[in-house]
């Protein structure tokens, strides 16, 4: 079993703790102090380091950075009497592994301290076996958490915040997996064993708005034949998840902000309220307060944690653990056995910059499967305006530049940042049409933008 250290200055508390573990079958080594922390991981071998936060000589956190200092890792658990993200945070970023608030739950613990010790040998089961097979993929079965930088941040702000009752604001282009990463934190809450109610406010019309959220009575407008029970009502208890939260009107971000700050709501037409006990996770892909139309408020009140979901682009470390995921879905839904991607086609999918994120390298491979009926998918099962966009013919160079042939590489670097504003204003910024235009490739016309400040 694994040995675990304790550091814990409550002499009381780390006895329980010390008990519970041990009848657990763990092996613990009680430290009262960061010396006695320190002094313990130059004499023993720990697979498992669990810090109270606040020690009389410092902080848990001095025991790590000692730790660090030595050139060793382990995987290490917080323990704080204060459920401030901010302290957490903060453990995170120097390396815990997670942190748990007192009064500790023992069956939380448990969780933790296991999921803390696979969690280790899982990492090194996936640095030991990269593979290119589409068949080889080390996923869960709903949900690739990735193993690059961007990854594991992500995954670190999940473990953080789905603990407490703070309403999570989700950023991220469309297609990233804003849901997905509310499901994540759903999942990992208190609330788990109650209801997710996910809402797709980009489709709910301002006439009907207030009736999906909040319900309403029969008769309180045309077309209200019966009593509805609204989704806030629906979810009370759990998770309400709403997606692109920034197209409700401001009428309806009134009554939001009513219902996230009093826990309670109206359903139109009634002249009673009714308690519920919600939170609150909302996903958006655009700037709410740079649009002018968002309560500024409603942004705060719904933004406790932020967490970014970075684009499939900068998440390059996990491409090929997406793939295989996809791949290996598609087989079993549509009855193929897809085993290997040609070279071509790991090499377009590699320069390709995936505008559309997850949802788009999905349905390129949910189609790339569906058209191969052997084990091997090749380039000719792609959409053809990707294999173009990637392997577009060299043209003529000897032609001399001008507005009428804006192909980019005729253009000296001075001419450059003119020349893709003007074609970009032709194409009405549909940068595949002016990367075309441009005779690039749409990765080379996005670094050019941000080489030129172009937005």
């Amino acid at each position: 079993m694994a040995n675990i250290l304790l550091v814990e200055d409550d002499t009381t508390f780390a006895t329980i703790l010390e008990n519970f573990l041990k009848k657990k079958g763990f092996d613990v080594v009680v430290k009262y102090s960061v010396k006695g922390g320190v002094e313990a991981l130059k004499a023993h071998e720990f697979q498992l380091i669990l810090l109270d936060y606040r020690l009389g000589d410092g902080i848990g956190l001095d025991v790590l950075e000692a730790l660090h200092a030595r050139g060793k890792v382990v995987p290490s658990v917080i323990m704080t009497s204060f459920n401030d993200v901010r302290t957490a945070v903060n453990a995170i970023r120097q390396g815990v592994f997670d942190y748990i608030t007192k009064p500790v739950n023992p069956d939380e613990l448990l969780m933790v301290v296991n999921e803390a010790l696979e969690g280790k040998s899982a990492d090194k089961a996936k640095t030991t076996s990269p593979s290119r097979k589409a068949s080889s993929a080390a996923v869960t079965p709903d949900f690739v958490e990735g193993t690059s930088s961007a990854a594991r941040k992500l995954h670190e702000y999940i473990a953080l915040v789905a603990p407490t009752d703070m309403s999570v604001l989700i950023r991220g282009e469309s297609g990233t997996g804003k849901e997905y990463v509310a499901r994540a934190i759903h999942r990992k809450s208190k609330r788990a064993d109650k209801p997710f109610v996910s809402i797709d406010c980009g489709t709910l019309s301002k006439e009907l708005a207030s009736s999906e959220l909040f319900g309403h009575v029969k008769g309180s407008f045309t077309g209200a034949l019966n009593d509805k029970v609204g989704q806030f009502e629906e979810a009370s208890g759990g998770t309400l998840f709403l997606d692109e939260i920034g197209n409700l009107s401001y009428d309806v971000q009134v009554k939001l902000l009513r219902a996230l700050q009093e826990q309670v709501i109206q359903p139109v037409g009634a002249n009673k309220t009714v308690n519920v006990d919600v939170r609150v996770i909302a996903a958006t892909n655009e700037d709410l307060l740079g649009s002018g139309k968002f309560r500024e408020d409603l942004y705060h009140r719904i933004n406790e944690f932020e967490i970014i979901v970075p684009a499939l682009r900068d998440r390059r470390g996990d491409f090929q653990q997406f793939v295989d995921f996809f791949v290996a879905n598609a087989n079993e839904e549509l009855g193929r056995n897809v085993e290997e991607l040609a070279g071509e086609v790991t090499d377009i999918f590699d320069a390709y910059d995936w505008p559309g994120n997850l949802r788009e390298l999905k349905n390129v491979i949910k189609r790339m499967v569906l058209l191969t009926p052997g084990k091997r998918a090749e380039s000719s099962a792609l959409p053809e305006e990707m294999v173009l966009a990637i392997r577009k013919p060299i043209e003529n160079t000897a032609v001399a530049p001008s507005a009428d042939n804006p192909d980019l590489r005729l253009h000296s670097e001075a001419h450059e940042r003119k020349l893709i504003i003007d074609v970009l204003q032709k194409a009405k910024y549909n940068k595949s049409k002016a990367a075309q235009m441009l005779n690039i490739d749409r990765k080379t016309l996005y670094n050019k933008m941000e080489k030129y400040g172009i937005e």
